[in-house]
């Protein structure tokens, strides 16, 4: 079991998200940052997909109400269990009664406490993941509130403590050109990739929106709603990009200029608001082979745990 004793920010409960479910328009909600909740849940020994708590920006403290094993990944937070501190991508042991103080993020924007046997918590078609829009899954379909109990499947086998290597945050994002890719302007296909693009303060986990060069159409263009997913890059009559993320609407009728490749999702999940990034263009390919590489990383994980378990 644990105590939420003090939130500072919009947490909430995800896991991997919702699939198969967006011809019904239900969203796939999960994770901002996947593989980072996946790594987490390896460092821990548990099943990829176990609901952790997703901290955005600002800060939580918790208390734990037995013995157990948790780690925080993601964004690197500024942390301390009782009086001493901790690190992102560290699997720690924490004993009955300690508190554990994530203050704020340093650096990144999400960071995920996953503990060992992850949270036990109803499932809502067929995910814990909370769906603000909807209100289902986590708590009520909820942030985390003072007071709330989060119960977990503990198995009361405490393991060693261990680190491993931090994903890297980036500051350029890599991505593919999309189906209205040929309907802009030249020079706004080079502004896309060429020029930089910050990050805006009303962004949320349904888009992420940036200010840059106007992009614009070579002509108008009308279009039926169609299925859209996290990474689309729609570009509204404004002409500023926006990012769809994990809790994106199932459809919409914007030009799209690009994709962002599912391996950097989670980096890109991670840019600070009012921070400036670059997009890069790569091949498919190329998007295949730096999956891969995510996915190689998740094999060392699972390696080192073997060793030392």
């Amino acid at each position: 079991m644990i105590d939420i004793l003090d939130v500072k920010s919009h947490a909430t409960i995800q896991d991997l998200g919702r699939f198969g479910l967006r011809r019904f328009g239900i969203s796939h909600c999960g994770a901002m940052d996947k593989l980072a909740l996946r790594a987490g849940n390896i460092l821990l020994g548990n099943a990829e997909n176990v609901p952790a708590i997703e901290v955005p920006l600002g800060g939580i403290t918790l208390q734990f109400q037995q013995d157990m094993n948790f780690c925080v990944t993601g964004a690197f937070y500024e942390m301390m269990l009782d009086d001493k501190p901790v690190f992102a991508y560290w699997r720690y042991q924490a004993r009955a009664g300690q508190i554990l103080k994530m203050a704020r993020a340093k650096i990144g924007m999400y960071g995920y406490l996953c503990v060992q046997g992850g949270f036990v918590l109803p499932q809502a078609l067929n995910s814990c993941s909370t769906d603000l829009r909807t209100q289902i899954g986590g708590i009520e379909g909820r942030c985390l509130h003072v007071g709330d109990q989060l119960q977990t499947a503990n198995d009361h086998i405490l393991r060693s403590e261990i680190g491993i290597a931090p994903i890297p945050l980036r500051d350029v994002i890599r991505a593919l050109p999309s189906s209205e890719y040929q309907a802009f302007k030249r020079k706004s296909q080079y502004y896309w990739w060429r020029n930089e693009w910050t990050l805006q303060t009303n962004s949320d986990r349904m888009g992420y929106r940036f200010q840059g060069q106007t992009l614009e159409l070579k002509q108008p263009l009308e279009m039926l709603s169609h299925a859209i997913q996290f990474g689309s890059v729609q570009v509204p009559p404004s002409g500023q990009p926006i990012i769809l993320m994990a809790d994106a609407q199932t459809t919409g009728g914007y030009p799209k200029i690009a994709n962002v490749i599912d391996a950097d999702l989670g980096a890109l999940a991670q840019v600070r608001l009012g921070s400036t990034i670059k997009f890069e263009a790569v091949s498919l390919q190329e998007a295949a082979k730096l999956r891969r590489k995510n996915e190689i990383y998740l094999d060392q994980i699972r390696r080192i745990v073997d060793e030392k378990n």
